[in-house]
């Protein structure tokens, strides 16, 4: 059927408004079915003429005064104009001739929200929806649904859902909706018991197959949920959300084959995305291949250029392989977005160190206890570089800032006993390894990490093997 009119509609319509303008003008004769302002009014509103389609929409109900159809459209009409309140009264007008038109009740939740009264919007449905049954109840429970997310009652939203497809188990759009509900208000176990339901009726249902692999997914049972998301691709091999978060599941197992193979199956069905892309990366690195890894995160980040996380996950693979220079490119392009990202910065100071340019790795770490001034791995690099440098003064000064700043972490207390013992100042030195052990002994290793001579002096194997001995009694 063509979209566009017919002559013959075109004739019909252009009479009518020929009749229409003569009614106004007051000719003798001139008379309109109730029918024909209908269309009068629909076609002035499909025009985007709304203040003609509202003129006729008044001389049609002087003319049917209980026609609630017509009053029904005038009340649309003064919705779309921003005439709210004057609708409602149009509305309680209506109602009075016939109750039993839903539009009646949607137009009236229309108007109420337009006045933010979402609670009498909601009043108004819930104490309509009783009064309907099969496909005005789905549309009703759907329009009370919208109210109760507009005013962020979000557990009626499920329920809304719930009921619609109690009713109707096959309902498309509610199965579509209620899949983000179920998750967002944490109503997993509802919704494996409801699609449960559903699949014990019609088994062949991917949807409702695919809504309970997400539920499952929500209370992290990931093999069931991989089951279920089987089973659904099973009825519908081309169904890539349920690849998509199959292959998530997957991972979350740490079972990256298998993740890899699903997610490489979302990029045969659908246009290629970063995300999958890197989540593919991702299960390379896992696996320890870094060059497979590269190779996706760079396809990810031609689809997205400013994702730096992609350039400092590829710099993380070449990291891993100890190809520093490399990292360093990769890292300044993430840079060039992010300046002072302080997981960036970590990494450039990590790979200057490597590099021994001692300077531009202080410069690095100094970026990062900048920003965040209680990161303990930010603090304990700078220090360690400082200490490289053979900057000692500066590394003891810099060990009770950083103290200080993470809440008198012990691991600092270790440290500063160290630059001490390099500074000559062994008593100092031995007053703070002793506090250090007092504090958490297991982190002397991060002592001994700084300079592993000090394990050649006999006071500090003394203390050292005190505190054992102390454990273990």
């Amino acid at each position: 059927m063509s979209k566009y009119p017919s002559r013959q509609d075109r004739d019909e319509i252009r009479a009518l408004l020929q009749q229409f303008e003569n009614l106004k003008s007051g000719k003798t004769n001139s008379f309109l079915e109730e029918d024909s302002f209908e269309r009068i009014i629909d076609y002035y509103d499909e025009k985007e003429q709304l203040p003609q389609a509202l003129e006729a929409s008044e001389y049609g109900i002087e003319q049917y005064p209980y026609s609630s159809l017509l009053l029904l459209k005038k009340a649309d009409l003064l919705i779309a104009l921003k005439r709210y309140k004057e609708a409602l009264v149009i509305l309680d007008h209506a109602e009075t001739l016939d109750s039993k038109d839903a539009n009646l009740y949607i137009l009236k939740t229309d108007a109420y929200l337009a006045l933010d009264l979402q609670k009498k919007a909601a009043a108004v449905l819930e104490s309509a929806i009783a009064d309907f049954e099969g496909e005005e109840k789905v549309d009703l429970l759907f329009e009370l649904a919208d109210v109760y997310d507009d005013y962020e009652n979000f557990d009626k939203v499920f329920d809304c859902l719930k009921t619609i497809l109690e009713q109707e188990p096959n309902n498309e759009e509610a199965l579509y909706k209620i899949c983000f509900w179920t998750d967002f208000t944490g109503r997993n176990e509802e919704g494996i018991r409801l699609h449960q339901h559903i699949i014990d009726d019609f088994p062949y249902n991917e949807l409702a197959w695919f809504n309970l692999a997400a539920a499952y997914q929500g209370l992290k049972l990931y093999e069931k949920a991989i089951d279920a998301y089987q089973y659904s691709v099973a009825i519908d091999e081309k169904f890539d959300y349920a690849y998509r978060n199959m292959g998530d599941a997957y991972i979350r197992l740490r079972r990256y084959r298998d993740a890899i193979e699903v997610l490489e199956k979302v990029l045969e069905l659908t246009r290629p995305e970063d995300v999958i892309y890197e989540a593919i990366g991702h299960c390379y690195d896992k696996m320890g291949n870094h060059a497979q890894a590269r190779f996706n995160y760079r396809k990810a980040s031609h689809l997205n250029a400013n994702d730096s996380q992609l350039n400092y996950k590829i710099a993380c693979t070449y990291m891993n392989e100890g190809q520093w220079e490399s990292a360093l490119k990769n890292l300044e392009i993430a840079l060039r977005i992010h300046r002072m990202q302080p997981e960036y910065n970590l990494a450039m100071g990590q790979c200057y160190m490597e590099l021994d340019k001692l300077e531009e790795a202080i410069t690095c770490f100094g970026n990062v206890v900048r920003v965040r001034p209680k990161n303990i791995g930010g603090w304990s690099e700078l220090l360690k570089c400082l200490y490289k440098a053979e900057m000692f003064e500066e590394a003891l000064e810099y060990a009770d800032v950083a103290y200080e700043q993470t809440d008198k972490k012990p691991i600092f207390i270790f440290y500063k006993s160290a630059f001490l013992f390099t500074l000559g100042k062994t008593k100092e030195a031995l007053i703070q390894l002793e506090s250090g052990m007092n504090r958490n002994p297991k982190l002397v290793k991060k002592f001994v990490e700084i300079n592993p001579s000090f394990l050649q002096l006999q006071q500090v194997v003394d203390i050292i093997a005190r505190h054992k001995k102390k454990r273990s009694l």
